[in-house]
């Protein structure tokens, strides 16, 4: 099915998001209008064990993806036959997590004679900036979440080009591996960021920079200095001095971040920046990036914290551009664990 749509039509795509261990989903008009999105969190249930689990992240989607759904599309105050698409998350993610979606959406698909939209949850997240402002081409996203650390140039519209990426620890895994070294529950970003932002001192620890014309990031090294710090601390009796290491590691991880993002949106001459992710929410990346943003006169987007974190709605905002470009999946479609944010990029017409 490759039909081009006509942007006069009004557009209803319900979409599902499953990829991790928060159960979404939403419906969105025209890629930008947000009439319902449902969020079933999964925290509590896996603070118990440190981390997320796979297993029980998918059980626990099971548990909830059909109520979710109903209330979604009762919530937007439509009705099934008014959709216009089902869109869900195809990849990257937990593939157990991503195969509740998939085959609820697909079922669905069938079900309602509705087109199929998988979607890439990267794109959703730059496309979670839609949702709150126009965007210009050519435009850069900084994306920093759980399992990813990248910046992706967009030439277009649903064109990306990944031209750096983590080459071990995204940065949201190392902010909870440092929360933990520190004596803090998962998820531990938030408490790290709190404590920075309350800090009167700062460990100082290392930049990694790598090469000096790289976009890629590395924060495995950042964090075994850290342990360093708490370990010799510990062997000489000496108080860990919680707040001091947090704001230590977060001004460390926050200037290499803020300094790529902004060199590579001069060198590709982008008109806006775009801060992505559920690291988005952290408040001193927000306030340093705002900062710099304005002494060099470069626009940035960045979602409010409910768009930030992994939600349905940047999913429908996402599949919009599919939509109308005719790009449909098939009922064949599958879960993606892997999936290259390139790879999906909408075809040219």
């Amino acid at each position: 099915m490759s039909e081009i749509h006509n942007e006069l039509e009004s557009c209803y795509i319900l979409a599902v998001e499953t990829s991790c261990d928060e159960t979404s989903v939403a419906v969105v008009k025209d890629g930008k209008e947000v009439l319902s999105n449902l969020i079933a969190s999964q925290v509590e249930t896996h603070k118990a064990f440190g981390g997320v689990v796979p297993e029980v992240a998918s059980r626990k989607h099971v548990e909830n993806i059909t109520l979710m759904l109903e209330e979604a599309v009762r919530k937007a105050g439509i009705g099934l036959n008014d959709l216009s698409a089902i869109a869900v998350t195809q990849g990257p993610g937990l593939v157990g997590a991503l195969l509740v979606g998939v085959v609820a959406a697909t079922s669905l698909s069938l079900a309602l004679n509705k087109p199929l939209i998988g979607t890439h949850h990267i794109a959703g997240h730059i496309y979670a900036n839609r949702l709150v402002a126009d965007l210009e081409y050519p435009c850069m996203a900084l994306v920093v979440s759980g399992g990813h650390t990248e910046l992706v140039y967009m030439k277009s519209e649903g064109n990306f080009e990944v031209i750096g990426r983590t080459r071990d620890d995204a940065v949201g895994e190392a902010y909870d591996k440092v929360a933990r070294a520190i004596g803090f529950p998962y998820p531990g970003g938030p408490h790290v960021d709190r404590l920075a932002l309350e800090a009167e001192e700062a460990v100082d620890l290392p930049r990694v920079w790598l090469e000096s014309d790289s976009y890629d990031f590395s924060f495995s090294g950042l964090k075994s200095a850290v342990l360093n710090v708490v370990n010799q601390r510990k062997m000489r009796g000496e108080p860990i001095l919680e707040s001091a290491i947090a704001r230590g590691f977060q001004e460390s991880v926050v200037e290499v971040l803020v300094t790529k993002a902004i060199r590579a949106v001069r060198a590709y001459e982008a008109k806006q920046l775009l801060l992505c992710g559920g690291v988005a929410a952290n408040r001193g990346l927000r306030k340093e990036l705002e900062r710099q943003c304005r002494e060099e006169g470069i626009e940035l987007i960045i979602p409010p914290f409910e768009y930030c974190t992994d939600n349905a709605a940047m999913i429908g905002a996402a599949a919009y551009l599919k939509w109308k470009n005719g790009q449909f999946a098939g009922l064949d479609l599958k879960a993606m664990p892997q999936f290259s944010l390139e790879a999906w990029s909408v075809q040219e017409s």
